[in-house]
């Protein structure tokens, strides 16, 4: 060592989280996203004190919502509190100006219909279409038919593009695969407006395919169900040389074609799937054995013809007749029921919330599975009216729910907790109904929703966004943090 060299120090000293200047923190912490933010509250309480100051959510304004700025409130409000009111109001649709683009499309019903990003995906017979809203904003036409199919969609999956073995740059981190399953005994997936893979089954319609991809990365299975009864397993791995090499697996236990097909949610080889006859098996898809009927590990029925399900955790939610009932996959016994006089004509959940939501005739109808094992109509928590007919379209996320169906003509939006109506939307831009219009398809996603009418004659694709509307809707409560005015910046919000 260097004689004239300093020697390291031995002494106890140390520096502590607390020992960084706030002003610091709170200036670092300005440049990070939501997400990050609400990871650095709860990290500590002294980084908590800086994720929750003044300047950083005035800058997570200005990232979501510039050049708006909130104005007209109560000089008592935190800028922390203010964002989270007006993302609030945002997700709720509770205002009167969103923006609103309408698309020119085809006199077809449009089913499968999905928001990814800026386009917007459906499905029209045997074809996929995808449009850009941002070129419809600017006054280009971008309308893309995919071809493929030679016969009917029946059903659309977006699968994150990570997830998947194909996934292979950062610059595909946030884009979705789409696969496509159709009665030409086909499966295609779809990305940047082409058909990057396809699997085919020899005379055999599919019937459904998994909500999900079975397995960790990069081994990644899908499962799809056919016309003749059989579960099969594809592979998403890219090193077969052929297409016979996609098949890794089929399934024998189902004697009616399989319509719904689930991933559990507690662990991915599991594979949940019903069958037209309201049969319910749960496959090992992991099992490796010549016999491939050896991979059930749990069987049960359910009353009535089966509309919906969803995996949580070990538990499989299943809509079927006139009741939604829950089951745990470890022991394939009914955990609770929650019972209805009439068909159940739609389904939606929301598991961290223990709530759920049926659709029924001209009314859906808002549960907590809290309540008890054997549920009944009066232990509901709330009763959403209005509807004309059967309330086949539903969504549900932590802000809201928004209800449908083919024989209306608005959708209507409610709060997720309570039920309490928020407002109501028409599904195409007409001032007044045609006779037949219906709303025949909806897709949402965060602050924006897209609602698909269809006569026979006339179609209308109408997109909405709520991110930066400013003027609330008279609905809204009159509360100081709930009704509110939002401004463009002035000149004045400038000067210093």
């Amino acid at each position: 060592m260097d004689e004239t060299s300093s020697p390291p120090a031995t002494g106890n000293s140390s520096t502590s989280l607390t020992d960084v200047d706030m002003d610091a923190l709170v200036h670092c912490a300005s440049y990070l996203n939501l997400q990050d933010v609400s990871n650095m509250a709860m990290s500590s309480k002294y980084l908590q004190k800086a994720a929750y100051s003044d300047p950083v959510w005035e800058s997570l304004f200005r990232q979501q919502w510039s050049p708006l700025v909130p104005s007209g409130l109560s000089h008592t409000s935190t800028e922390r509190e203010l964002y989270l009111s007006r993302r609030t109001d945002v997700l709720q649709f509770k205002f009167i100006d969103p923006e609103v683009v309408n698309f020119p499309i085809r006199a077809k019903p449009h089913e499968n219909l999905c928001l990814d990003k800026d386009n917007i995906i459906f499905s029209e017979g045997s074809s996929l279409c995808v449009m850009n809203i941002d070129d419809f904003r600017h006054g280009e036409d971008s309308y893309d038919t995919l071809r493929g199919h030679t016969a009917k969609i029946t059903s659309l999956r977006s699968i994150p593009f990570e997830e998947t073995c194909l996934y292979s740059s950062k610059g595909q981190k946030s884009d979705n695969l789409f696969v496509t399953s159709s009665l030409d005994h086909s499966i295609r997936l779809w990305w940047k407006g082409s058909c990057q893979r396809s699997f085919r089954i020899c005379n055999v319609s599919v019937s459904a395919i998994s909500d999900k991809l079975l397995g960790d990365h990069p081994s990644k299975i899908l499962a799809s169900g056919g016309s003749d009864g059989i579960v099969r397993l594809w592979s998403l791995d890219c090193s077969g040389k052929r297409s016979q090499d996609d098949l890794k697996a089929v399934l024998y236990g189902h004697d009616k074609p399989a319509v719904l097909m689930s991933v559990a949610g507690h662990k991915t080889s599991l594979l949940v799937s019903i069958s037209r006859n309201s049969k319910v098996i749960v496959w090992d898809t992991a099992t490796s054995s010549a016999n491939r009927s050896s991979c059930c590990v749990g069987k049960s029925t359910v009353p009535g013809a089966p509309k919906a399900m969803k995996c949580h955790e070990s538990l499989i939610y299943i809509a079927a007749g006139t009741s939604v009932v829950a089951i745990d996959i470890r022991t394939m016994r009914q955990v609770f029921k929650v019972n209805h006089q009439e068909e159940v004509h739609s389904f939606q959940m929301l598991p961290e919330k223990s709530l759920m939501c049926t659709g029924l005739a001209q009314r859906a109808m808002l549960w907590d599975v809290r309540r008890g094992c054997d549920i009944h109509k009066g232990e509901a928590v709330a009763e959403l009216d209005g509807h004309r007919g059967n309330v086949s379209l539903l969504h549900m996320d932590p802000y809201k729910i928004v209800s449908g169906g083919l024989k209306d003509f608005q959708v209507h939006v409610w709060e997720t907790g309570n039920g309490r109506q928020l407002t109501s939307l028409n599904c195409c831009s007409l001032s007044d109904s045609r006779q037949g219009y219906r709303c025949s398809a909806m897709a949402v996603n965060g602050s924006r929703i897209l609602t698909a009418c269809n006569d026979g004659h006339f179609s209308d694709l109408c997109f909405r966004d709520f991110n930066n509307a400013t003027i609330p809707s008279l609905s809204s409560d009159s509360s100081i943090l709930q009704s509110k005015f939002w401004a463009p910046k002035s000149q004045s919000d400038t000067e210093e």
